[in-house]
């Protein structure tokens, strides 16, 4: 009997097959007219989602590569500026210390000056305190010799030309 049953199941009985399109083609028409829309505008509304959705990652993701390489170029900008500052630095050191070095050479040439001037002056002023002092002794010495033979106004010619022969150093 169940083999029976079996075999009335599988044989196709016309009655059933209509009322099956029938049910089918009913719940199509409802699912096509309630479902289907709010099945298609889910799926819609998804898509738009997740197509938002990457176009925003793109955009996020462009953004991030655009502040990167502001990042970079900052960066790069700002190690320039410090080399620049740097080289500046040792540019501006390097100037004081050749400014420093110069004054100290024209000081050490201006001091040496100094010293030959004084030098100078000082040898003048010997050589001047010497002629005077010699010019006296020759004087002393004359008078002794001659005192009673030479007045006072050809005693001083004498002196006078005596010390105008004397070596002009």
């Amino acid at each position: 009997m169940t083999f029976v049953l079996a075999a009335n199941l599988l044989a196709p009985n016309a009655g059933l097959i209509f009322w099956m399109v029938l049910a089918l083609t009913i719940l199509l028409t409802l699912l096509g007219k309630f479902a289907w829309p709010s099945i298609v505008g889910g799926i819609e509304e998804r898509e738009r989602r997740i197509e938002t959705s990457l176009t925003e990652a793109d955009r996020a993701l462009a953004q991030a590569k655009q502040l990167q390489a502001d990042n970079d170029s900052a960066r790069r900008q700002s190690e320039q500026q410090a080399q620049a500052i740097l080289r500046e630095a040792r540019e501006e050191a390097e100037a004081l210390r050749s400014a420093d070095v110069e004054k100290t050479r024209a000081d050490l040439a201006e001091m040496k000056e100094s010293a030959r001037a004084d030098i100078e002056r000082e040898k003048r002023q010997a050589l001047a305190e010497l002629r005077a002092e010699v010019a006296n002794l020759a004087v002393n010495g004359a008078e002794k010799i001659l005192r009673q033979e030479i007045d006072a106004q050809t005693q001083s010619r004498l002196v006078n030309d005596f010390i105008s022969e004397l070596p002009q150093n």
